[in-house]
């Protein structure tokens, strides 16, 4: 476990990392020393070789991120607007090279929402708060939450959640697609781990390469160079030979019996 001031992380035997927000008392919300630990911590666990899955949490319960550090924001100015403090940590946890799952208790508001979209899948429970209250401080979630929003819950419904700032159970949160599983209040990491250890188990590398083509394919590129590449990639791999062939074994097994 690497231990930080505002995060920690585990990697279990299974491929599974744990990354946790750690600011409880500040119902984690995302301050400058987090952004850094944050790129830090993608960073290391990217290049780890035993990361198939990341799942992101927040410490204390009450919170996954109730959003960016309010004292903070008011005093940045034009030119941190144009350093994009948060949406680029947002596009890293997007880029991170292996599926990463939100699990989330408690608040989700704002910029804490806008990290949830930028993860692969997202695991709420069913008292949790998500939404985006920005309006009301008179800025708009800037760092991502316009453009991934709208591919989760549609332009319509994505333009009422940012306009009205208003903000919805975990419930609510799954039935528009925000999120795609609920758990009971409590259970929202554990649900997160079936989920993690049910893609761990398949080939990392085909996994990351339909990740790939996945985010590619939602910024607009087209379709084909990457499947067409990614495919080619996987044929040739020792991992793709071996699955296949215990499937084949498997098959003939069970047709001599």
């Amino acid at each position: 476990m690497r231990e930080l001031r505002t995060i920690r992380w585990t990697v279990d035997g299974d491929g599974v990392a744990t990354l946790s927000l750690n600011r409880p008392e500040a119902r984690n919300a995302i301050n400058r020393e987090m952004v850094r630990e944050l790129h830090g911590a993608l960073e290391e666990l990217g290049a780890d070789p035993r990361v198939r899955v990341l799942i992101l949490r927040g410490e204390g319960g009450k919170a996954f991120a109730a959003g960016a550090d309010i004292a903070e924001m008011r005093e940045r100015r034009a030119l941190d607007a144009f350093l994009q403090i948060n949406a680029r940590l947002f596009q890293a946890v997007e880029d991170f090279p292996h599926p990463v799952i939100a699990a989330i208790e408690g608040y989700a508001l704002g910029g804490g929402c806008e990290l949830a979209l930028a993860c692969d899948l997202r695991v709420a429970a069913e008292t949790a708060k998500l939404g985006f209250p920005e309006v009301g401080l008179g800025i708009f979630p800037a760092a991502g939450g316009t453009h991934r929003l709208p591919r989760l819950v549609g332009i319509g419904k994505a333009k009422e959640l940012v306009y009205t700032g208003r903000i919805i159970s975990g419930v609510q949160a799954h039935e528009i697609g925000l999120v795609e599983h609920l758990a009971p209040e409590g259970e929202a990491e554990n649900r997160a781990r079936l989920l993690a250890a049910e893609i761990a188990k398949n080939s990392a590398l085909a996994v990351r390469v339909a990740k790939l083509a996945f985010d590619s394919i939602a910024r607009g590129d087209s379709p084909e160079p990457i499947e067409k590449l990614g495919q080619a990639l996987l044929f040739e791999s020792p991992d793709k030979y071996e699955r296949m062939t215990a499937f084949l074994e498997r098959r003939r097994a069970q047709k001599e019996r």
